[in-house]
């Protein structure tokens, strides 16, 4: 498959890494030779230096050819304008990243996809709506629905009191098993499980169940205790505290403490009214306490910084708030974060890889997501008529070592999968595999 990736910032480079281990054809474009020097000698790809919206530099790197056009620069207007032309001198799929929300609204795709220019990705919108789904959800760690939720994917971190500490898993099973352990994340591990093993303290542990049995999952991993989310202190006035505080339920009250009173301003009008916006450094911990942070279940450290956001969520953690997140952008970060036990990590470029990834799979894949601890994906896939996945029962299927069916959906009714299960044509099911694997499972589903 051949792919163009314009901008060799955070999400471009992420994504050209990424890529090149697939032994995808890549080829990446930006006008800063400094960005790509370490790239082409580092990675199986190719770099250009030039202006992504040349028209001749385009068609001399054969975009007409190109599967995926993808444009990430920071400037929104030249993502779009690359597009276009791409899109226009024969793309299959082309990718602009932007910075409006308002493209993003359904009322708006077909203006943009006339234009050529098939998807459109938010990165500060996507981490918002994680952001989210974690204050509604306190007690886990990740939280993914699939299917409108008639099947869910929860990730935990085990404590003392979970019921299923240092127990083999097929003890815990059974005919009326309404749960899947489908991962666990040891350390710098992640361990697809058989009946042998057992869940560790501190391990996070990846579920499949469905909705009516989320409360079975709280109580096995000892989160009944867990407060939920009415008052929360965020750090940093950016995109994504915006993004974020705008789309929170009503009942959760937000405090924002910003030290430059500009960014603070600029947040005022982007925001609803009610949100209290403090001008002062949410590491004065004198400040924090002053304002209420006994009171507060939530400490957000979303700045531009990430050593700074680890270093404030630590003391807030160390203070006595339950739930900590923070965004760390920088990825070599993350396991040093989850070793410290700062909570909830969001990371803008690993969940702009997971939208994007989800176009270069040829099997009908409606939702791909980056596991952000463990080194594992989760996709969800529609069944064909005829496809391999049909064929025999789970357990005789011969899947790659490394996956596992997490769970299905047939007809709207969410299913945990056992050896037993036979999948059908239109079933929708989540596989959840080692990262770079999924292209292994996708000829299940061709």
């Amino acid at each position: 498959m051949k792919i163009i990736i314009v901008g060799a910032g955070e999400v471009g480079t992420h994504l050209a890494k990424l890529l090149s281990r697939e032994k995808q054809d890549i080829i990446l474009i930006d006008e800063d030779e400094n960005r790509l020097t370490s790239l082409s000698s580092s990675y199986d790809l190719m770099t250009v230096t030039a202006s992504p919206t040349s028209i001749k530099v385009l068609k001399e790197h054969g975009v007409g050819d190109a599967d995926l056009f993808i444009a990430v620069t920071p400037d929104e207007s030249q993502n779009i304008t690359a597009c276009i032309i791409a899109g226009n001198l024969g793309a299959k799929k082309t990718v602009a990243r932007v910075d409006n929300g308002e493209y993003l609204l359904p009322k708006n795709k077909e203006f943009f996809k006339n234009l050529g220019i098939d998807s459109l990705i938010y990165p500060e919108m996507l981490a918002a709506e994680e952001i989210n789904i974690s204050l509604k959800h306190s007690w886990v760690r990740q939280w993914w629905e699939f299917c409108g939720g008639a099947l869910i994917l929860i990730g935990a971190k085990i404590r003392e009191n979970a019921e299923i500490l240092d127990i083999p898993l097929y003890q815990l099973g059974g005919p009326d098993m309404h749960y899947h352990i489908v991962a666990i994340q040891r350390n710098n591990e992640t361990l697809i499980p058989g009946g042998q093993d057992v869940v560790k303290l501190n391990d996070i542990v990846y579920f499949t169940t469905t909705r009516k049995h989320v409360s079975l999952i709280r109580k096995l991993a000892g989160k009944d205790s867990f407060p939920d989310v009415k008052n929360i202190m965020i750090m940093g006035a950016s995109d994504i505290t915006a993004r974020t505080i705008n789309s929170l339920p009503s009942h959760m009250k937000v405090k924002v403490f910003e030290k430059d009173i500009n960014l603070g301003m600029r947040l005022s009008s982007e925001i609803d009214e009610g949100t209290m916006i403090i001008n002062g450094d949410a590491r004065d911990l004198d400040l924090l306490v002053s304002e209420g942070l006994d009171k507060s279940q939530t400490f957000l450290a979303l700045t531009g910084n990430t050593e700074t956001n680890i270093l404030a969520c630590l003391a807030a953690r160390r203070l006595g708030v339950k739930k900590v997140i923070a965004e760390v952008e920088n990825i070599d970060y993350i396991g040093m974060a989850e070793s410290l036990d700062i909570g909830t990590v969001i990371n803008k470029k690993l969940i702009a890889a997971s939208h994007i990834y989800q176009m270069l799979l040829n099997a009908d894949v409606s939702n791909v997501k980056c596991l952000t601890f463990a080194n594992a994906d989760v996709a969800e896939f529609t069944v064909k008529e005829g496809s391999r996945i049909t064929k025999s029962p789970v357990r005789h299927l011969g899947l790659p070592r490394g996956t596992t069916i997490g769970g299905l959906v047939r007809n709207g009714v969410g299913v945990v999968v056992t050896g037993d299960t036979q999948v059908q044509p239109g079933d929708h099911v989540v596989v959840f595999c080692l990262s770079t694997m999924i292209k292994n499972i996708e000829k299940f589903f061709n």
